[in-house]
C-alpha cells in the first residue's frame, strides 16, 4: 500500500533569522514497506531550537540539513502497515523522521512508546529527549545535589521547564528566567519555582542578587549571552555550569561573556554536553520521570500548532522571540 505524503524541505540557508523563504513543501510517494520495514503516520512532531544550527552549512555535532531535502526531528507516530512482527499495525513509535506526514523505515530504527502510561505527545517533551536533556544536565553534568540553589535560564521553555521541575523534585531551590510576564507567572504559579523573573524588565544580575544573595551553586544555561555573564558573577566558588544551549546567539552570533576569567578565581566548572552522548541514561531517567508524571509531581505542558503548514512558522517564532511558546512546542498532525 503506497501513498502520498507531504514534507517540509530546506529551500535555502538563512542569514540571521529564518524566514518563510527558507522553507518549501513537497508531496512525495511513500512506497510499500519491505521486509523488516514499517510504514508510520506521524501524529505529533517536535519543534526545537537546535534545528537552527542544522540550517547552516558546516561541521557540527550533527549533520546539517541539506537544501532540497526534508528537515528532520523527533516525532511520535502510529504504524499503519508492517512487514516486521515486532512492530504490528497500531504500535506507537518514536522516530527522528518528523517534518513529514508519513514515512517508511526499518523497524530497528524506531523506538516503541507505551501510550498506556502517558499520552503520545509526552514522549516528545517531559518523557522524551527534552526531559532527558534536563535530567542529564542537572545531575550528570552539573552534579546538582539536594539543598543547592540552581538558576535555569529560559525556564518556561521545553528543556527549561523540565529542569525546573526535576530540580524541585530533588529538593533544590530553583531560580528561573523567562521573557514575558505570562511566562514568569507560569514559572511561579505552575512550576512553583522559588524566584521567577523576566530578563527584560531588569538586568539579570540584579535579579540573581535578590534571588540568591548567598550565590548560586549551579547554572543550567539554555541561552548563553547576558544571562551566562550574569550567572558567572552570581556563582559561588566551585560552582558548576551545564552548557545546554545558547539561543541568544543562534540567529546572530554575539560576544561571549566578558567575565569568563571569573571561572579561574572562583574555580568554576563549565561543561557543554550533547544529550545523544547520554542515551544510555534514558531507562534510569524514565524510571524516575514516569511515576512522577503519573503522580502529578511532574507536569507536561505543550504549545500546540496544527498541521504541517504551521511547522515553519512555529520554528521561526521559537527562534525569534518564543513569545507565544510555553513548554514544549509541538505540531499536531493526527489523532
Amino acid at each position: 500500500m503506497s501513498m502520498q505524503s507531504r514534507e517540509v524541505r530546506l529551500a535555502s540557508r538563512p542569514r540571521g533569522v529564518p524566514t518563510a523563504e527558507n522553507f518549501s513543501f513537497a508531496t512525495v510517494e511513500v512506497p510499500e514497506p519491505g521486509p523488516g520495514e514499517v510504514m508510520v503516520r506521524n501524529l505529533w512532531m517536535s519543534v526545537d531550537p537546535y534545528m537552527r544550527g542544522r540550517m547552516n552549512e558546516g561541521k557540527s555535532y550533527v549533520p546539517p540539513f541539506q537544501i532540497g531535502k526534508p528537515l528532520e526531528g523527533t516525532a511520535v507516530g502510529r504504524v499503519i502497515a508492517s512487514q516486521d512482527a515486532s512492530l504490528p499495525v497500531g504500535t506507537h513509535v518514536l522516530s527522528f523522521l518528523g517534518w513529514r506526514e508519513t514515512f517508511v523505515a526499518p523497524a530497528m530504527r524506531l523506538q516503541v512508546v507505551d501510550v498506556r502510561q502517558a499520552p503520545p505527545v509526552a514522549y516528545l517533551g517531559v518523557l522524551g529527549i527534552t526531559g532527558l536533556t534536563a535530567w542529564v544536565g542537572l545531575f550528570k553534568i552539573a552534579g546538582l545535589k539536594a539543598g543547592e540553589t540552581v538558576f535555569v535560564s529560559a525556564g518556561a521553555g521545553a528543556v527549561g521547564s523540565a529542569a525546573c521541575q526535576l530540580a524541585r523534585l530533588h529538593g533544590c531551590r530553583v531560580v528561573a528566567s523567562a521573557s514575558s510576564a505570562e511566562k514568569v507567572a507560569y514559572l511561579r504559579d505552575e512550576l512553583k519555582v522559588d524566584y521567577g523573573f523576566s530578563y527584560l524588565d531588569e538586568e539579570p544580575l540584579e535579579h540573581l542578587k535578590k534571588a540568591a544573595p548567598d550565590g548560586l551553586d549551579v547554572y543550567f544555561d539554555n541561552t548563553g549571552g547576558p544571562q551566562l555573564e550574569a550567572a558567572l558573577y552570581a556563582l559561588r566558588d566551585f560552582g558548576r555550569v551545564a552548557l545546554c544551549g545558547a539561543i541568544a546567539n543562534y540567529n546572530t552570533p554575539g560576544p561571549g561573556p566578558r567575565n569568563l576569567t571569573l571561572a579561574i578565581g572562583k574555580r568554576l566548572r563549565l561543561e557543554g554536553f550533547i544529550v545523544s552522548d547520554h542515551l544510555k541514561e534514558l531507562p534510569v531517567f524514565l524510571a524516575e520521570a514516569v511515576p512522577a508524571l503519573q503522580a502529578g509531581k511532574l507536569t507536561s505542558r505543550e504549545t500546540v500548532v496544527e498541521g504541517l503548514d504551521a511547522a515553519p512558522p512555529a520554528l521561526m517564532d521559537l527562534l525569534h522571540t518564543g513569545a507565544g511558546n510555553i513548554g514544549k512546542m509541538v505540531v499536531k498532525l493526527g489523532e
